[in-house]
């Protein structure tokens, strides 16, 4: 197993720190300034990285699809058209690029097609995510696989026939396995942690956990089973309009999920049985024999 993977400068993997992912995705509903919000939001909870999505409309969205009307906070209009609406550009993702390298944070996206793929490459993202619905989507990955960065690789929805052959596409060194059951909110009884452990064994590589559960403690839990980086939805507020916002963090449930990862990281120690400065007075105070 390769130990150590970096994205960007940070080293990712066995004793390294949690690599902690705020997933961004179309929680912005096409607003620059809410984008800017949350990657703000981010930075200041101590992430590593922003997510988002990225997408091609006319490649993504099915031709049955396409024409459905749909109800928007920007009125009544076809799925297509709505799915253009929340899309970000050239001038956004420059501003964005611009943006997260002012406050630290690192960015990449999940890409839904080749055209995705070779957008986001422009900007030299420091790893490429591969959402769990694309995991079969083979040319894809292997278009991926040719860009030569780090790939997070989303395993919800999934068998274990198709991980298998997703993971084919990839230089086991340069990729994570990330574990995730793709409900959106997850119940707990199907987040299934153990499957990191499952996933470490069958495919000998760095294993992450991507949560999409509305509580904090089972992705600290995830983190305590050895995920090397964990990605959840934020947003400024779950009741805002959109798909994602339900099963997002808001500002001070980052904040907490982040400093509990970091404590119980501190917690797990180096498993050497040692007694410690701060027992020994109360070991000569209590013990008589």
């Amino acid at each position: 197993m390769q130990d150590i993977i970096k994205i960007g400068q940070r080293e990712v993997g066995k004793g390294r720190p949690c690599y902690i992912i705020g997933e961004i995705g179309i929680n912005h509903n096409g607003d620059l300034d809410i984008a800017k919000k949350l990657i703000d939001t981010a930075a200041i909870a101590g992430c590593d990285a922003v997510k988002f999505q990225k997408r091609t409309p006319e490649l993504c969205v099915p031709a049955a699809q396409r024409d459905m009307m749909r109800d928007t906070p920007w009125g009544r209009m076809t799925y297509l058209d709505y799915r253009y609406r929340v899309e970000f550009g050239d001038k956004e993702y420059s501003e964005i690029d611009t943006y997260c390298k002012s406050k630290g944070v690192a960015w990449f996206a999940s890409c839904w097609d080749i055209p995705s793929v070779d957008f986001v490459a422009k900007f030299q993202v420091p790893c490429h995510k591969l959402a769990s619905a694309t995991i079969t989507n083979i040319p894809m990955l292997k278009h991926i696989a040719a860009q030569g960065v780090p790939v997070i690789l989303s395993t919800g929805m999934s068998s274990m026939e198709e991980i298998k052959a997703a993971v084919a596409c990839f230089d086991k060194n340069q990729l994570i396995i990330t574990h995730s059951t793709s409900t959106y909110p997850c119940k707990p009884s199907e987040l299934n942690l153990r499957m990191i452990h499952t996933l470490e064994r069958e495919f000998d590589c760095l294993v992450g956990y991507s949560g999409h559960e509305t509580g904090l403690q089972t992705t600290c839990a995830a983190v305590v089973l050895g995920a090397c980086c964990v990605e959840r939805h934020i947003t400024l507020d779950r009741a805002m309009w959109g798909s994602d916002h339900a099963a997002s963090l808001e500002p001070m449930g980052l904040m907490r999920l982040v400093r509990d990862i970091r404590v119980n990281e501190e917690a797990m120690g180096d498993g050497v049985k040692k007694v410690y400065d701060s027992e020994k007075p109360i070991l000569q105070r209590l013990r008589n024999v």
